[in-house]
């Protein structure tokens, strides 16, 4: 008996022994896997669209959801019904009046609306400065991390926050997050893909997941909320965030042992700010979000007065845009891949047609007609983006360091800029001059603006080996240092690549060597 007992145990540990070298071997394959270069590249571009895509999904899902649910919190007073006489003597026909519950009105709740959308992208815009410069000091994953750690508690926040006060605390932490986040996530990007082409069509996979998440989750959010409650739409998100978080985790590792003396001195945001290129290209992104940042708090009142629009209608305005923004990043990558010096002019032409399409909203008379110029406003808003935003990692590569934290920190703030007055100055423009006067605005701000990006049509031919002079007359030694830094790294990256493939030729012709001398 105890001679089986014991050979049932011996078998059950060889088992679990065989079961536990299979799983060391498999999971050895797949961190091998994970830190493959290409692959580890592919799955943080996953990682930090993920990032884009909840970010601006909690930015938008708000929308349907808190001006009801604030209705909903309003404190209840008592209020006594007015008496009723008997219309002859004047006698009174009920003196006992029956105190009922009624919600108290809330005379600032438009502008408590106003400043909560707002406050976001205020803080956002504060924080960028300071969040840019820590990444070019530790590097973009342990920013991203944390950025994603407090958007987790900041949904958790609007899902479990019972008050305008907690509401506001979630908003506002949110754009601390947003600011560490998206941050990150871009300049990650354009350092991970150094080619042009490709740098080109990852910013635009992003950027279409930003789109799609600014689009989508107006009807996501109200959904949910109408048939599941407040809760359910902000702990979807969360847990988003937390599994993209654990991924970031898993393929980087952001906290282990590791030397930073080697690390890039990235160039100071004060520097870049002053750069008169870099300075275009941020007003360019200003100027193109400004009509998109005006209109969503405006354009539902106005569809309400203007053509009796119903619930549905204004929930789905944006939402045909998405096909016409993911279009104009497909033509504007492919077109920079064939002809890269046209940068600026891709954006000069978004620039235009944002400016006509803004002027055209106001003669829109039902909801067919809305969603066209609507389109093409998306479609102008996708050119700029997918123009400019690899520009700007250009010119840090040319004329810079290339190190991305500080530039796209910029780009952060010009987008944050136009959100933030967007939700507190729209109103007030269109309650004192009126929406006609609003769209026609923004749009000859566009139009008079394209012309700016004629400044940059060089930019592409600013190649080291032809700009060389031109870096030491402008910029001094560190500029020209910097620029063959960074050319040497390109270039150390290619013989790397090839060679791992001379390396396995010489490594057959050694052993080719000793065959024959065997013989």
């Amino acid at each position: 008996m105890d001679m089986e007992r014991y050979g049932s145990c011996g078998l059950a540990k060889s088992a679990v022994v065989k079961f536990s070298d299979v799983v060391g071997e498999r999971s050895q394959q797949i961190t091998g896997a994970v830190h493959e270069p290409k692959r580890q590249r592919k799955i943080l571009l996953v990682i930090v669209c993920v990032a884009m895509l909840l970010d601006n999904m909690l930015y938008m899902v708000i929308v349907p959801i808190i001006p009801n649910y604030l209705e909903t919190i309003r404190t209840y007073k008592l209020v006594y019904p007015p008496s009723t006489s008997n219309g002859t003597n004047g006698s009174l026909l009920n003196t006992t009046r029956k105190p009922v519950l009624e919600r108290s009105p809330n005379p600032n709740e438009d502008i408590q609306i106003g400043v909560l959308f707002a406050s976001k992208a205020i803080l956002q815009l504060l924080s960028n400065p300071l969040t840019g410069t820590f990444i070019d000091r530790v590097g973009y994953d342990i920013p991203l991390l944390i950025g994603l750690t407090i958007i987790f508690f900041s949904t958790l926040t609007f899902a479990f926050g019972e008050s305008y006060a907690m509401l506001f605390i979630a908003r506002s932490m949110q754009g601390l997050g947003s600011a560490f986040a998206d941050t990150s996530g871009i300049a990650m990007i354009a350092d991970n893909y150094t080619e042009e082409s490709e740098r080109s069509k990852a910013l635009g996979i992003a950027l279409a997941c930003i789109s799609f998440g600014s689009l989508v989750a107006p009807p996501f959010g109200g959904i949910l909320y109408q048939f599941a409650g407040k809760r359910v739409p902000f702990l979807v998100l969360s847990l988003v965030s937390l599994l993209d978080g654990i991924m970031l985790l898993i393929v980087i590792s952001p906290f282990s042992s590791r030397t930073r003396q080697n690390m890039q001195q990235g160039t100071p945001i004060y520097k870049l700010m002053i750069d008169p290129y870099i300075a275009v290209v941020a007003g360019a992104l200003t100027t193109c979000n400004i009509p998109l940042a005006f209109l969503e708090p405006t354009i539902s009142n106005w569809m309400k007065e203007t053509m009796n629009a119903s619930e549905w209608q204004m929930g789905l305005t944006w939402l045909p845009a998405f096909f016409p923004h993911i279009l104009g990043v497909y033509i504007t990558v492919k077109l920079a891949a064939k002809y890269p010096n046209l940068q600026w002019f891709y954006g000069a032409l978004g620039l235009v047609i944002i400016g006509a399409s803004s002027c055209t909203v106001p003669a829109c008379r039902n909801f067919e007609e809305l969603i066209i110029p609507l389109c093409f406003l998306c479609f102008g808003i996708a050119l700029v983006d997918t123009a400019l935003l690899p520009t700007l990692a250009f010119l840090v590569d040319i004329r810079y360091v290339s190190v991305y934290g500080s530039v796209y920190a910029i780009a952060d703030i010009s987008y944050s800029l136009a959100y933030a007055l967007g939700p507190i100055v729209a109103g007030q423009i269109v309650h004192n001059l009126g929406f006609v006067q609003l769209n026609l605005g923004m749009g000859l701000v566009n139009i008079l603006y394209a012309p700016a990006l004629l400044f940059l049509r060089n930019v592409w031919q600013m190649k080291p080996s032809l700009s060389e002079r031109n870096l030491l007359l402008e910029e001094g030694p560190k500029g020209l240092y910097d620029t063959i830094k960074m050319e040497e790294r390109k270039a150390a990256k290619k013989s790397h690549r090839s060679s791992a493939g001379n390396h396995s030729m010489s490594a057959g012709l050694v052993d080719s060597d000793q065959e024959d001398s065997s013989e």
